[in-house]
């Protein structure tokens, strides 16, 4: 009779999920996702034809994750892009590796960092529109010039330099804003 599995893929793509979560992706390896999933690493190879493959399964549960973060992060305010931004800084300072391996790391084969911000709803392309609609001639433009703002913005939390409240976040990226549609 063969022995009953006790383990099931849910189990171990969450498991090595919520160690790239709290631990950053670099650690993931099949004995140690195995340990702290309380079986052997043949599970994990049954399922995964090998580490590369469980790990981009972590992969797009990260982007589902992220996608499920800004769809559900409260808005205020109108200003075009600060809303994005003050996702974008939240998710980078509460979700630290997941945000490094979603938007820091590089693969040539993931997703592109707009194409995740844009997702099927059209973030990006909303924000670009509400500021055409507010009167940018360039709105393009912009939103490159807040880009940047925004994602060394993000990247410091990284670090440890990025300490502004999350008012003090929105004023800045309503100043930036400003500051750039005004040039």
């Amino acid at each position: 009779m063969a022995r009953k599995e006790s383990i099931t893929v849910e189990q171990i793509l969450s498991t090595a999920f919520e160690m790239t979560r709290t631990e950053g992706a670099e650690v993931i390896t099949a004995r140690k996702v195995a340990a702290a999933a309380g079986c052997s690493t043949q599970p994990i190879f049954r399922v995964y034809k090998n580490m590369a493959e469980l790990e981009e399964a972590v992969y797009m549960r990260a982007v589902d994750f992220f996608r499920n973060y800004y769809a559900g992060f409260e808005r205020s305010g109108e200003v075009p892009f600060a809303n994005l931004g003050m996702a974008y800084v939240a998710f980078a300072r509460k979700e630290k590796y997941l945000f490094k391996l979603l938007f820091v790391d590089t693969n040539p084969n993931r997703i592109s960092m707009y194409e995740l911000l844009n997702g099927s709803e059209g973030h990006v392309v909303y924000e670009i529109n509400l500021a055409k609609n507010q009167g940018c001639k360039d709105p393009g433009g912009l939103f490159m010039k807040m880009w940047i703002f925004i994602h060394g913005a993000a990247c410091m939390t990284l670090s440890g330099d990025y300490d502004l409240t999350d008012e003090e976040t929105k004023q800045l990226l309503e100043r930036a804003y400003e500051s750039f549609n005004a040039q």
